[in-house]
């Protein structure tokens, strides 16, 4: 179940000989006053739109109560560090006081965890995430009162990357992801892990209310107009990108500061190969190849459904495939990860 701004998608999915295959999914709006800087303030309202999705907005069927929860990445602190070599226990002391020297809120109203992503014989490279206690503990007690069983929380874009490594081709090289939310931007270094993430205001909603007020258009026409013409090339083209300029800037001066990053701490011979952007506002026409321009990098979108099936059932349209993304890559999680033998 991936909670986002004003929305919750569901998505279950089951192995198959060749894929994984959807067994049910669906979308469902919720008021957006309910979420407050992450923290689900009115479950109540939340859990009536979750029942109602369950109940009238499930194509295929649910089978399950245990659920993954996304945590949106924007709300959450990450950063790589380095260590010396230490042990378990020892490891996760210094990873604790690391923490607080770069985190401007007390540790103990945090949850706290790691993954290590490289080691030699005298040091590992680290990739710390702390998410506030506050922002958990709300979905957790929306999922008490849906009667789920949690197994596994997971940032937004942990989730994505999942389904970037698990269902895409040419996912073994050094790759920007670039998850457009809702109201937020994530931008992802990925090399088999995530090695550092970092967000930009403004996502694919910002983008349809930014046209509706420079074209003076309701905010439906501006969603058609923006998946119509998208940055192509049209009479509506030197308006639209005019308008979507100052958010673009932001986020090729962010991938500019990701390529950079990697470059240094790597070594020139560390390169990012490609860019891959995914969520829902990633289908802009045009996107790909302005941003081809710009960084110099190809850019592609992000096609895992061609290695997950819809077996016998309708598949959402090609324009909302893109908001599954993150409840995708929760739902890939393998239960050996979380249901040890």
């Amino acid at each position: 179940m991936d909670i986002g701004f004003s929305s919750m998608k569901i998505m279950q999915l089951s192995e198959g000989e060749k894929q994984a295959q959807v067994v049910g999914y669906g979308v469902n709006r919720f008021d957006s006053n309910a979420i407050k800087d992450g923290v689900i303030v009115d479950p109540e309202s939340v859990a009536k739109s979750a029942l109602d999705l369950f109940k009238n907005h499930i194509v295929g069927n649910i089978t399950t109560r245990r659920v993954a929860l996304s945590v949106p990445a924007m709300r959450t602190f990450n950063r790589p560090v380095k260590l010396p070599l230490l042990g378990d226990k020892e490891l996760q002391e210094a990873v604790r006081l690391e923490a607080e020297q770069y985190i401007p809120m007390p540790i103990d109203d945090l949850y706290l965890d790691f993954t290590v992503l490289r080691k030699t014989d005298k040091e590992a490279d680290l990739f710390v995430v702390a998410v506030p206690k506050i922002i958990v503990d709300s979905h957790l007690t929306l999922a008490r009162v849906l009667g789920l069983d949690v197994v596994a929380l997971e940032t937004t874009i942990g989730a994505s990357s999942r389904l970037f490594y698990t269902a895409e081709l040419n996912n073994d090289v050094p790759t920007i992801l670039i998850d457009f939310g809702s109201k937020s931007t994530d931008v992802t270094i990925f090399d088999k892990t995530l090695v550092v993430t970092g967000t930009v205001t403004g996502g694919g909603d910002d983008f349809t209310a930014q046209i509706s007020q420079k074209l003076g258009v309701t905010l439906e026409e501006a969603d058609t107009i923006k998946t119509k013409y998208g940055l192509r090339h049209s009479k509506k083209q030197e308006q639209i990108l005019a308008t979507l300029q100052p958010m673009l800037e932001e986020l090729l001066k962010e991938t500019r500061k990701m390529v950079r990053y990697y470059e240094e701490r790597y070594g020139p011979n560390a390169k990012i190969q490609q860019i891959v952007t995914m969520g829902g506002g990633a289908n802009i026409p045009g996107l790909s190849d302005y941003m081809t321009d710009n960084l110099r990098l190809p850019v592609r979108m992000s096609d895992p459904w061609l290695h997950i099936g819809f077996s016998k059932l309708q598949p959402p349209s090609t324009i909302e495939r893109s908001m599954y993304v993150t409840v995708a890559g929760l739902a890939l999680i393998n239960p050996k990860e979380i249901f040890s033998p």
